[in-house]
C-alpha cells in the first residue's frame, strides 16, 4: 500500500477550488462502460472487445469512439449505447461509500467545485444525476468541452481562470495517470485516489503530491486543508 504522502505536515493548502475526475474517482463505472460498448459492438459489428482493448480506446469521448467504430451506423449505435448506459447504470456501477456526502459537505463550506473528465456530456450528466450530486458543481468540463483532452491541462485552466483562483489553493483529484499529468501541466497539486484506479501500479510510480486509499483518508485531508 502506498503511504499517505504530504508535502509538509504543517502546510495548510487553504483549498478554494477542487476538481474531480469521475470514473474511478466518484464512482466505479468500469463494468458499465465495458458492457455498454460491447452491447453496441456485438449488435452492430458482430464482435466484442476485451476490457484491456476498451481501456485502449479511452481518451476521446464515447461519441468520438463510436463514430470511429460504427461509421454510417453511428446514430443508431449512439442511441443504443446511451439507452443501455442509463438503464443499466445503477445495476452495473458500484457506488463509492461516502463520496456523495463528501461532495455535499465540501460544497457547504463554500469551495468551488469542478468536474474535469474525458467522458462526454451525455454520460457525465447521467452519472452525476444518478449520484444526486450534479447540482453541487460550479463547472462541469467534459471531453466535449475542450479541444485537447487530458493530459492536457485545458479543463483545469478554464476552471482556474473562470473563478480567478490561486493555483496554490487548487487541487485535482483523480485515479489515472492522465489526471496526474494534467495537474502537473497546470502547476496545481494532484491527489491520486486508489480505491478504484484501473492503472494503480502506474499511478503509484508517477509521484503525485498525495495518495489516498479510502474516502475517509481523503475526507480527513480535505477538511484539514480548507
Amino acid at each position: 500500500m502506498v503511504k499517505l504522502h504530504y508535502l509538509n505536515s504543517g502546510n495548510n493548502l487553504k483549498l478554494t477550488g477542487i476538481i474531480f475526475d469521475i470514473d474511478g474517482t466518484l464512482i466505479s463505472t468500469n463494468e458499465l462502460i465495458f458492457k455498454s460498448f460491447n452491447h453496441v459492438t456485438e449488435k452492430y459489428l458482430g464482435k466484442s472487445f476485451s476490457d484491456s482493448e476498451i481501456i485502449g480506446f479511452f481518451g476521446p469521448t464515447e461519441d468520438v469512439i463510436l463514430k470511429d467504430l460504427m461509421k454510417n451506423q453511428y446514430e443508431e449505435a449512439r442511441k443504443d449505447y446511451f439507452d443501455f448506459y442509463s438503464s443499466e447504470h445503477n445495476e452495473l456501477t458500484k457506488k463509492i461509500d461516502g463520496i456523495s456526502e463528501l461532495i455535499e459537505n465540501i460544497k457547504s463550506r463554500g469551495i468551488f467545485l469542478s468536474i474535469y473528465t474525458g467522458k462526454g456530456k451525455t454520460s457525465t450528466e447521467i452519472t452525476l444525476r444518478k449520484l444526486n450530486i450534479y447540482n453541487y458543481f460550479d463547472l462541469i468540463i467534459t471531453g466535449d468541452d475542450v479541444e485537447f483532452h487530458k493530459p492536457s491541462p485545458e479543463g483545469i485552466e478554464i476552471f482556474v481562470k473562470k473563478f480567478n483562483l490561486n493555483r496554490e489553493n487548487v487541487l485535482m483529484v483523480g485515479d489515472a495517470p492522465a489526471d496526474i499529468h494534467a495537474a502537473k501541466n497546470a502547476n496545481i497539486k494532484i491527489a491520486s485516489v486508489l480505491w478504484d484506479s484501473y492503472a494503480e501500479d502506474e499511478v503509484k510510480k508517477l509521484g503525485s503530491d498525495f495518495y489516498f486509499s479510502t474516502v475517509k483518508e481523503f475526507s480527513d485531508f480535505v477538511f484539514k486543508n480548507l
